[in-house]
C-alpha cells in the first residue's frame, strides 16, 4: 500500500473511531471555490454587471469602445474621449454576472478572490495623476473606490500599484515597464471588512516569475451596501508628462471564487 493511500485510509479511520466515541468532526477547512468563470468568445458583455462605454457619447464615430476579440476583452480609449466629467476618460465594466438576471454580490464578511491575465501594451503609460486598470468600488453614481490598481508616475518612473482608497494606503507597487507589450497574470483577494475587519493580497506574475506579492491586514475595506468590481481604463486628463495616447488595455480567463 502507497504511503499516501495508507494516510488517506488513516484519516478516515480516524474520523469514525472519533465519532464512535462521540468525539466532535473536526470542522471542514475554508477552500476557494469558482462562482464566476466567463469566456470572451461565449458570454461577450454579457459577463459583467454593467457596461460604461463613453457614458457620454463624447465620441461616437468610434463604438464600440469595449468589445470582445476572440478569448480577450479590449478595452480602447482615445484622448478625445471624454467622460460625463469632461475632466476624465472612462471605459470600464463592472461586476460578475452569472445569468441574464442575476450577478454576484460581495458583503461585509465575505472573502473573495479574482484571478485574470491583462495585456499592457506600451502605449498604455502610467501617468502623474490617475490611470486605473482596476477598481473595487460601493455600487452607485458618486461612491468613492475602496481598492485601485493603479499606473502611475513615480518620480519620473512608470509604475504598477495596488493603493487602499479609503485611508490611502499603499499596498504595493513595483516597476511598469516590464509588463508592457506582454501578459501579465492578476490574482486579487479581498476580506470584505469594515474598519480594521478588512484584508487584501495582490500578486502580479510574468510567466513563472511573480514580480509582486503583497498583501495588507486589518484595513478597510467596505464602505456600504456592498464592494463590486470593475475593469477598464479610467484615468484623468490632468497628466503632466505627456503619457496620454490613444491605447487600449485586453483582459483575459477572467475567474471569480468566494472562500466559503
Amino acid at each position: 500500500m502507497s504511503t499516501s493511500r495508507r494516510a488517506v485510509l488513516g484519516a478516515a479511520l480516524g474520523g469514525a473511531a472519533g465519532a464512535a466515541v462521540g468525539l466532535p468532526t473536526p470542522a471542514r477547512a475554508a477552500s476557494w471555490q469558482l462562482k464566476w468563470s466567463p469566456s470572451a468568445s461565449a458570454d461577450g458583455l454579457g459577463a459583467f454587471e454593467t457596461v460604461e462605454d463613453d457614458r457620454a457619447d463624447s465620441h461616437p464615430a468610434a463604438h464600440p469602445h469595449i468589445r470582445t476579440t476572440g478569448d480577450d476583452w479590449r478595452f480602447t480609449m482615445h484622448t478625445v474621449d471624454r467622460d460625463t466629467s469632461t475632466d476624465r476618460q472612462r471605459q470600464e465594466v463592472t461586476g460578475l454576472r452569472t445569468s441574464g438576471s442575476s450577478y454576484l454580490k460581495w458583503t461585509e464578511g465575505q472573502t473573495w478572490r479574482i484571478t485574470y491575465s491583462m495585456y499592457i501594451p506600451g502605449s498604455l503609460k502610467a501617468t502623474t495623476t490617475f490611470t486605473h486598470i482596476m477598481q473595487m468600488k460601493q455600487p452607485g453614481n458618486g461612491t468613492s473606490p475602496i481598492v485601485v490598481q493603479s499606473l502611475r508616475r513615480v518620480n519620473g518612473k512608470q509604475t504598477i500599484e495596488l493603493r487602499l482608497a479609503v485611508d490611502d494606503i499603499l499596498v504595493g507597487r513595483t516597476d511598469l515597464d516590464p509588463l508592457h507589450d506582454k501578459w501579465t497574470d492578476v490574482d486579487f483577494q479581498i476580506k470584505v471588512g469594515n474598519g480594521s475587519a478588512g484584508s487584501v493580497r495582490w500578486i502580479l506574475r510574468s510567466g513563472s516569475t511573480t514580480v509582486i506579492d503583497k498583501a495588507r491586514t486589518g484595513v478597510d475595506t467596505f464602505l456600504a451596501d456592498r464592494v463590486r468590481p470593475k475593469w477598464g481604463i479610467y484615468r484623468s486628463l490632468g497628466d503632466t508628462s505627456g503619457s496620454l495616447q490613444n491605447t487600449y488595455l485586453l483582459l483575459t480567463d477572467l475567474r471569480g471564487y468566494q472562500l466559503v
